[in-house]
């Protein structure tokens, strides 16, 4: 079976040429979301260790980061940013929740 490649209208299937045109008028997306931050407890592929999940929150980029950092920081633990999922490890869904609140963000803690 041959592969299909997909062509632009103009034909061109790859370019560097224009990159700075497409990368100019891109801009970062919004998140989807609802305007509720979602904060829960996940263990699933971590081998029963808990980490708190944060969902829904309207930032990207650079301050979802900072976010993500005041958070672990806040509460004495490390974690990561996966996509636009911030996690901490350990239980800390009323910590965070706190914190969040004081934004002024409409927070709901999600799971158990």
């Amino acid at each position: 079976m041959a592969k299909s490649y997909k062509r632009r209208e103009d034909g061109v299937v790859y370019s560097t040429r224009d990159l700075g045109k497409y990368a100019a008028s891109s801009s970062l997306p919004t998140p989807k979301s609802d305007g509720v931050v979602r904060v829960g407890r996940e263990t699933k592929g971590r081998k029963g260790a808990g980490v708190t999940v944060v969902t829904g929150t309207p930032l990207v980029g650079a301050e979802l980061a900072a976010l993500a950092k005041q958070l672990k920081k806040s509460c004495g633990a490390g974690g990561t940013l996966k996509g636009d999922v911030i996690e901490v490890q350990g239980d800390k869904r009323d910590q965070i929740i706190a914190l969040l609140e004081k934004r002024g963000w409409s927070v709901k803690r999600v799971g158990g």
